[in-house]
């Protein structure tokens, strides 16, 4: 479930200014958002939802890279101090809390692609018992409220499968569990040529931890294992954003803060 924070601090070095700080340059997102410019508008929105649900801006989160960017693009002189960029104004920024066993998940998305994500926990840690730590079946549920509507690829099937082998300790996939469905889907995803008609990750993981004869809570060997079989099986060696490895990921870091 973690996107950790912005892949890299804003250096104005590292740009031209006649091409400015792009979405691609500071976020790990895609698409027509990845080559916008940012523009202060943008940032401002973006400090409001932080505000708004948090309670204040976050300290080197999304608002205070987008600020910085904006600052320095608008001395560039390729942004005007008014201005938003066009995904963010017309699909908006927003700021969510999904609630965890001793805890949140803040998540914040900008034109519906998430940017950051990170744990919030409610007690101090040596209040919180074993049994509040996120078990691997939880971590996969979990996936659900990032990535449950995307379809189910190669790589998701190979994190689940590693998923399931660290939850049962069983080396062999277990007959009609939740790996041996998402390897089933995904090899259907790849002929079927219509999104609507492929399997998503929610028909999958929805009720993960019924489907494995076994679960224990999360720890660093598992979210390794989990995070490796995803990248092996992508071919740009990324993981997906809030998908199997991440939510896998976001739990282990979660459960270690626990001990």
């Amino acid at each position: 479930m973690s996107q950790g924070q912005p892949r890299r601090a804003v250096d104005e070095s590292q740009l031209g200014q006649e091409q400015g700080f792009k979405y691609g340059d500071v976020f790990d997102v895609k698409g027509d958002l990845a080559g916008q410019t940012i523009a202060p508008q943008d940032a401002a929105m973006m400090q409001s939802a932080e505000a708004m649900v948090l309670g204040q801006t976050q300290k080197g989160g999304p608002a205070a890279v987008m600020q910085s960017a904006s600052v320095q693009n608008e001395r560039f002189g390729v942004v005007g101090h008014d201005q938003a960029s066009e995904a963010p104004a017309n699909q908006g920024v927003t700021v969510t809390k999904t609630v965890v066993p001793g805890g949140r998940v803040v998540t914040e998305f900008i034109a519906g692609q998430p940017v950051a994500e990170r744990m919030e926990t409610d007690v101090p840690k040596q209040r919180v018992p074993e049994g509040a730590k996120i078990t691997i079946g939880e971590a996969l549920e979990a996936t659900v409220l990032m990535a449950g509507d995307k379809p189910v690829e190669k790589s998701d099937a190979a994190a689940i499968q590693a998923a399931e082998a660290r939850a049962t300790g069983m080396n062999a996939t277990v007959p009609g569990g939740v790996a041996a469905q998402a390897l089933a889907a995904a090899d259907t995803n790849a002929r079927e040529t219509r999104d609507e008609g492929k399997t998503k990750l929610r028909d999958i993981l929805s009720d993960a931890t019924a489907k494995m004869p076994g679960d224990k809570a999360v720890d660093g060997d598992d979210a390794a294992r989990v995070v490796g079989a995803e990248m092996r099986n992508k071919p740009d060696m990324a993981t997906r954003s809030g998908g199997v490895a991440a939510s896998v990921a976001a739990a282990a870091r979660f459960n270690q803060d626990r001990q």
